[in-house]
């Protein structure tokens, strides 16, 4: 009897064990991203085919629309209680991690994390101070995309030139009506914009990083905002105040883009496919041509990393971490699931995977944006500094005095040049 009560103890004994062993060997991630419900399915299903490889290994998915996203990763960074895994912007190292030091370096944890997928090129634009931030997930640029059906009533080929652009919104208005625009943007894509074609006639930055403020002079803010005043007055995109009419939506949900009222747009190749599946049947947005003034030695495209993946400073698992990102981008499983939901991806071993499945293909609009973008002079690189948040939501503010009338375009340049060069001088601090 006391020899079987001693079996039983035993058993029980490491049964307990056991368990506590197994325990300590499970994991558990948290990883954040936000955008729109194509992209939150795709990255569901990889998490959970990573569950299914690594059942040791629980991850927690906290994902969001755009709004609210940055001051919700900002709270929790700030409390060191950010996730172990970060969908995160390139423009975003500039606020959270100046010298480096913000996120975990990724270089740590090379061999988890097969580094060796992407480009040298491509890993050193997030690399600070020899610490690697983020592992850029695709890159992307602003491109032009038209709605077929809308540009085929008005009778117009897509323009090539800025002058074709100006034009095209005299025609749209004599033929299809006033609520009818070649092109609609919002505040940050009509700043990129503007960028743009100031580089081409310039050939300067718009951000001089050493001097730590603005490179344009007074006169070429004043002329920056004439032109958006321009492209308004001459009927090529609607005004910020008509804009704001349609409510706080996100714009390819609102009732003039889905109808084809809004025929374009000015907007990231790797986005572009939530704003082509809200038009109406059977229209579809096509890739259209880049403006360039003549002699232009640069087309000021806005090139950066689309999004990238970063691991939390606070984490107490980089190992684990590594492990979830290289699965996301590198493996066959997640390259799969994930597809082209963040942009045609900058590892080899995925574009390898995603060729061979059929889906990248050049016609596709995301794949021949880029394309084109890659084609274009593009040697100026756009300081993270110009997408700083307070500078997209100071240039918001600006045009809405230009549209409601509150200030004169003169005053709108120099208020936009003295409080930016504040904001540049605070943030390179």
């Amino acid at each position: 009897m006391k020899k079987v009560i001693l079996r039983t103890l035993i058993a029980s004994s490491l049964a307990l064990l056991a368990h506590q062993s197994f325990a300590a060997d499970q994991v558990n991630l948290r990883v954040s991203w936000w955008g729109g419900n194509g992209r939150h399915q795709a990255t569901l299903k990889a998490i959970d085919a990573f569950h299914k490889q690594y059942p040791n290994i629980d991850v927690k998915a906290e994902y969001t629309g755009w709004d609210g996203h940055l001051s919700r990763l900002t709270t929790q960074i700030a409390g060191n209680t950010e996730p172990d895994v970060m969908q995160t912007n390139w423009n975003w190292l500039p606020i959270f991690s100046k010298n480096g030091d913000g996120f975990y370096d990724l270089n740590k944890v090379n061999g988890p994390l097969d580094l060796s997928q992407f480009s040298p090129k491509e890993l050193q634009a997030t690399t600070i101070d020899g610490k690697l931030n983020g592992i850029p997930i695709s890159v992307t640029a602003r491109m032009f995309y038209y709605n077929d059906e809308t540009w085929k009533k008005a009778g117009l080929s897509y323009p090539k030139t800025w002058d074709e652009l100006l034009n095209a919104g005299k025609v749209f208005k004599e033929k299809l009506g006033d609520q009818y625009y070649p092109v609609v943007l919002e505040h940050q894509d009509s700043l990129a914009l503007l960028r743009s074609y100031m580089v081409q006639k310039y050939n300067i930055p718009a951000v001089d990083e050493k001097a730590k403020k603005f490179a344009y002079t007074e006169a070429q803010w004043v002329e920056f905002f004439q032109m958006y005043k321009k492209m308004v007055d001459s009927h090529v995109m609607p005004s910020s105040k008509y804009y704001a009419s349609f409510g706080k939506s996100n714009m390819y949900e609102m009732k003039p883009w889905i109808a084809g009222e809004w025929a374009g747009t000015y907007m990231w190749n790797s986005t572009i496919t939530k704003y082509s599946d809200n038009l109406k049947a059977p229209a579809k947005l096509v890739l259209g041509d880049y403006p360039m003034l003549p002699g232009a030695k640069d087309a000021g495209l806005f090139f950066k990393p689309a999004q990238m993946f970063s691991i939390g400073k606070s984490t107490k698992h980089p190992k684990e971490a590594a492990m979830l990102i290289n699965f996301l981008l590198n493996s066959k499983e997640g390259v799969q699931a994930m597809g082209l939901e963040r942009g045609v991806p900058l590892s080899k071993s995925a574009v390898a995977q995603l060729r061979a499945d059929g889906v990248i293909k050049d016609s596709d609009p995301s794949v021949a944006g880029l394309t084109m973008a890659l084609s274009l002079p593009h040697a100026m690189k756009t300081s993270p500094y110009f997408d700083d948040p307070q500078i997209v939501v100071l240039f918001g503010d600006a045009i809405q005095y230009i549209d409601y009338g509150q200030k004169s375009v003169e005053e709108t340049a120099k208020y936009f040049q003295r409080q930016g060069d504040r904001i540049l001088k605070r943030a390179m601090r």
